[in-house]
């Protein structure tokens, strides 16, 4: 009772003691200092409290107290069929499991069970004593497809503002898993960089969610030395980098369920995977909409420069950036050196391969990166400086520096082409003669062929 007087009087008695310990009036012996408590302690909390929500989550049984962790779901639903005898139908149509189990778990202690399950009596034959009962919970209860519903309603809602966060996301860090460039930003400035330099495209950025999850995942995977796409383990990085390669594995395994949960089109309809709605038959869909096209709407394909990263919806834009920003004029060059649609293939992968390898391919000059490239080749002029096209019309540049190079896509093959190679070659075209039909064919030697040939049978 001296604290609550001491308090009254406005005084603490613990700090009077402080002070004199620090000004030298008062004297503590060296036992009493090792009962003072210099830091906050806390008193152990029983399960349910605060400290129980630490770790991994957790679901309770339906009926008990027993709780599995998130990731052992499998478990759980194993213990309420032979403790509890109660089965759960179409659980992976159930968006948000933790939830679901915590509402039926609320409703049961309201409501006997047999007002929500079905059930299932085994052994209906045998002796009344060797005979069982199961509980089925499903769809079929309009009240557990209700919740079903919303939970994928707000499961969905959950996934979109996600994917809008992310997509407004500047501070992203991360770095790439094949050459360790580390980007800083927005998440898409990696996503383009791994497509456009290392022919490794999971997607676009906007249809992928939780993204820095996805390439911790990936990354994991690839330190544990195991390919992406055929998942096969190998010895070494450098094995796995040369079996990348040369199959052509540098993507994800498309049959791998555990990646669905980072594409935003596993979330767009209740129990459908992307590969089901993919193969979804619309063809009653274009029956009702009669052939009208008018909510048709085509979205542009971006072509990225060839000397920088600077992406344009139309080609259109992309030859004007070209022309502005480096006196690269893509259509003067073809126009005055009568390219026809293969040989600007050639060219554009030529330049490409140049760029990426950071060498002028005017003055045959390397540099250590791209943008000490660009400042020589601008100052120098040395962008509209074509090597001789016997350095780029080879055979070996019919094949794409990048395989996702759309510019390839979008260059002229129309008919001026054939005509401007007609007129540099001067091949004289000779019309057919058709006015003496009869007699080619009285006299052609196919006439003698078919003859011999019957006489010696």
């Amino acid at each position: 009772m001296a604290a609550p007087e001491a308090q009254g009087l406005g005084v603490d008695p613990r700090e009077d003691r402080v002070r004199g310990v620090r000004g030298g009036i008062g004297h503590i012996d060296h036992e009493d200092s090792k009962d003072w408590i210099l830091e906050s302690l806390s008193l152990p909390e029983r399960p349910g409290g605060t400290a129980a929500l630490e770790g991994p989550p957790s679901v309770p049984c339906i009926f008990c107290e027993e709780h599995f962790p998130m990731t052992e779901q499998d478990k759980l639903l194993k213990h309420m069929i032979i403790e509890h005898k109660i089965v759960i139908a179409d659980v992976k149509l159930v968006a948000d499991f933790q939830r679901y189990i915590l509402y039926w778990r609320k409703r049961f202690t309201e409501q006997p069970i047999t007002d929500f399950c079905s059930v299932i009596r085994i052994n209906s034959t045998a002796p009344f004593e060797e005979q069982d009962n199961y509980f089925l919970l499903c769809d079929v209860l309009p009240e557990d497809r209700i919740l079903r519903e919303e939970l994928q309603k707000q499961k969905l809602k959950e996934i979109l503002d996600q994917q809008q966060r992310e997509r407004n996301d500047t501070n992203f860090h991360g770095v790439c898993m094949f050459c360790n460039e580390e980007f800083r930003g927005n998440r898409s400035v990696l996503l383009n960089h791994m497509a456009r330099e290392h022919a490794f495209n999971i997607g676009l950025p906007d249809n992928i969610v939780n993204c820095t999850e996805f390439l911790c995942t990936l990354q994991k995977k690839l330190d544990n030395l195991q390919c992406l796409y055929c998942e096969k383990t190998f010895r070494d990085k450098n094995t796995l980098k040369d079996h990348m390669r040369k199959k052509q594995h540098r993507r994800i395994n498309p049959k791998n369920r555990e990646y669905d949960r980072f594409y935003v089109i596993n979330y767009l309809e209740l129990g459908k995977s992307w590969e089901e709605v993919q193969l979804e038959d619309d063809r009653e869909l274009l029956d009702l909409q009669e052939d009208d096209w008018s909510d048709w709407q085509e979205y542009p394909v971006s072509a990225v420069c060839l000397f920088c990263e600077k992406q344009e919806e139309t080609i259109d834009k992309l030859y004007v950036h070209m022309k502005d920003t480096h006196e690269f004029d893509l259509l003067r060059i073809k126009s005055e050196l009568g390219l026809n649609f293969y040989q600007q293939v050639k060219l554009v992968n030529f330049i490409r391969r140049q760029v990426h390898q950071c060498k002028c391919y005017s003055c045959q000059a390397k540099f250590k990166s791209k943008a000490e490239l660009r400042t020589h080749m601008e100052n120098a002029k040395h962008t509209s400086l074509l090597p001789d096209s016997k350095t780029w019309d080879q055979l070996e540049y019919y094949f794409p520096t990048y395989e996702n190079d759309t510019l390839l896509c979008t260059l002229s093959d129309s008919e001026s082409d054939l005509t401007a190679q007609e007129q540099t070659e001067n091949v004289p075209i000779i019309s057919e003669d058709t006015s003496r039909l009869c007699a080619l064919r009285q006299s052609s030697v196919l006439n003698q062929l078919l003859l011999q040939e019957c006489l010696e049978n």
